[in-house]
């Protein structure tokens, strides 16, 4: 049985979006057309004299409303994973080859953060050690290790993994060792007590009680690596996501640029709904 508040959360969400395409419509209904370079269209003499002679660039019709992204959208979407060579590659395949990437970085990134939370989380001394190079490296954006990748990788699949790995894997990290040090001492004392061996206690205690905080800790993570391979494509990829993105922008396509934003975002929604709905199978009550 649905509740009051869940159909009235639903009905004021339709009345947003209906509220956000009313106000998409008007706002693009009398939009003139204008060149990519801000030169008016009718102007033939003063494109010529800044050397952009009519009919030899890219021109774009404004931006699209709600009807013609819809069918531009559909159109995207009738063959998302054809593939006609690098440069003609469909938006699903563009997404697909995107989160392999960040299969592999944020794997390798939970593998490696994961048993460093653990350890700094148990040792106090190792944490106080260690915290001002996390500190230092945690708030480095994505794009700012792009040129000391592309020089010591020298490959730009590489370079992408490398950025998602470096940029998800420290708030997994603090939040594993917060996490694990925050477990209950009493629940430990017992396990000593009762002569338990370090295995079973991580396995059976630590684990257990720092799940919740740990997944936490992987949701910030995923969100991070998502947003950092967008980037790094948009630099570097020859593929992806960003790549489409970066590539239908400079085709003037901006109806393919708004499908794929909204591409990204719904992606990222979905891949943290999955780890919300993990959070929550390992959520305890004491």
């Amino acid at each position: 049985m649905i509740s009051v508040e869940s159909r009235r959360a639903f009905f004021l969400f339709l009345a947003l979006f209906a509220g956000l395409l009313l106000v998409w419509q008007l706002s693009t209904a009398s939009a003139p057309p204008r060149s990519p370079y801000g030169i008016p269209q009718g102007n033939a003499e003063y494109q010529m004299l800044m050397g952009h002679a009519p009919g030899t660039t890219k021109t774009r019709e404004g931006f699209p409303g709600p009807a013609r992204f819809a069918a531009s959208a559909l159109q995207a979407l009738h063959a998302p994973f054809h593939n006609n060579g690098p440069s003609d590659r469909g938006i699903g395949w563009q997404v697909g080859a995107s989160l392999l990437r960040v299969a592999i970085g944020y794997g390798l990134a939970v593998v490696v953060a994961v048993p460093f939370g653990f350890l700094i989380g148990l040792h106090p001394v190792i944490r106080r050690a260690v915290d001002p190079f996390i500190q230092i490296l945690r708030p480095i954006s994505p794009l700012a290790w792009m040129p000391l990748a592309l020089y010591t990788i020298r490959n730009a699949e590489g370079c992408g993994i490398f950025v998602i790995f470096i940029c998800s894997l420290w708030p997994i990290v603090l939040n594993t060792a917060f996490g694990v040090g925050s477990v209950r001492r009493e629940w430990l004392n017992v396990a000593r007590t009762l002569e338990v061996s370090w295995t079973r206690r991580i396995l059976f205690v630590l684990l257990p009680a720092a799940a919740p905080t740990i997944i936490t800790g992987m949701r910030i993570g995923l969100g991070i690596a998502w947003l950092a391979i967008v980037a790094a494509e948009m630099l570097v990829g020859s593929s992806g996501i960003g790549y489409f993105v970066w590539n239908q922008w400079n085709n003037l396509s901006l109806s393919n640029v708004l499908l794929a934003v909204l591409l990204i975002g719904f992606t990222g929604m979905v891949l943290d709904g999955a780890l919300a709905a993990l959070q929550r199978s390992v959520t305890y009550a004491e």
